[in-house]
C-alpha cells in the first residue's frame, strides 16, 4: 500500500499558501515556508524550497556564458541585467568598477546568482584569460558585427557598458569580438538592460534547449 500523500496546498494570488500537515519529507524544503506559505518570485517547481537548495539546483545546470557590466556611474540598469542573467541561467555576473551597484532592478534575483567584483577592466581580462573565456563586447560602435551574423561562443563573457556612454575605450580594446543589435528606428541605441536581455536570449537560442515554463508543476517531493 502506498504512502499517504500530503494534502495539496492552496494557491494564493502570489504563490502557494501554508502547506497542510503532514509536510513532505524532503530536505530541500524550508520549514518556515511550509508553515507560512511561499510568495517568492520563483518558478513553481521551487515552491517551498530553501534558497540554498534552489542555488544548488541552478549550479548544477548553469550555462557556460558569463555576464560582465561596467559600473562607473551607479547605473540603474545593472539590477535589471542581473535579473536577466538569472532568468537565462548565466554562470556568473561580473561587476567591473564600483563595488556597490544599484540592486533595485534585480528584484532579489542576486540571491540566486553568483556575482563577482573586479576593480578594473584589466582584472576582468585576467579572470577571462585564466578561465579561457573570450570577451564579447556589446556596443554599436564602428566595426561591430550584428549579434545574429555569427554564433556567439559557447563559453564566453558578454560585456556590457552603461546607459548613455556605452562601453569604455579600455573595455572595447580588451574585447575579442564586438557585436551590436540590429536596429531599424531613429534612436541611436536601445536601453542597456534591454540590449543585455536580447544578447543573452540570442545565446540561449543558439546553445540551449527549451527553457522551463514559469508555471511548470511544482516538484513532487514524495517522488523526488
Amino acid at each position: 500500500m502506498g504512502r499517504e500523500r500530503a494534502p495539496t496546498p492552496e494557491w494564493t494570488t502570489h504563490g502557494l499558501g501554508p502547506h497542510a500537515h503532514p509536510w513532505p519529507d524532503d530536505p530541500r524544503l524550508d520549514p518556515e515556508l511550509l508553515e507560512h506559505g511561499d510568495t517568492r518570485n520563483v518558478l513553481d517547481r521551487y515552491r517551498y524550497w530553501s534558497m540554498t537548495a534552489i542555488v544548488a539546483d541552478l549550479d548544477a545546470r548553469r550555462h557556460p556564458f558569463h555576464v560582465a557590466i561596467e559600473n562607473w556611474q551607479h547605473d540603474m540598469n545593472i539590477g535589471s541585467i542581473v535579473r536577466s542573467a538569472n532568468a537565462f541561467l548565466a554562470s556568473e555576473v561580473h561587476i567591473v568598477g564600483r563595488r556597490r551597484w544599484n540592486k533595485r532592478g534585480a528584484m532579489v534575483t542576486d540571491r540566486y546568482q553568483h556575482v563577482r567584483h573586479h576593480e578594473t577592466i584589466d582584472d576582468l581580462v585576467a579572470f577571462a584569460r585564466d578561465a579561457g573565456l573570450p570577451i564579447v563586447a556589446v556596443d554599436n560602435v564602428p566595426g561591430s558585427v550584428p549579434v545574429d551574423a555569427a554564433p556567439l561562443p559557447h563559453a564566453c563573457i558578454l560585456l556590457f557598458g552603461q546607459e548613455g556612454p556605452g562601453l569604455s575605450e579600455a573595455a572595447l580594446a580588451a574585447a575579442d569580438r564586438v557585436i551590436e543589435i540590429r536596429q531599424y528606428g531613429s534612436t541611436r541605441s536601445i536601453n542597456a538592460s534591454a540590449a543585455a536581455a536580447v544578447v543573452m536570449h540570442e545565446w540561449v537560442r543558439v546553445h540551449a534547449g527549451p527553457g522551463e515554463h514559469p508555471h511548470a508543476p511544482a516538484a513532487d517531493a514524495d517522488s523526488a
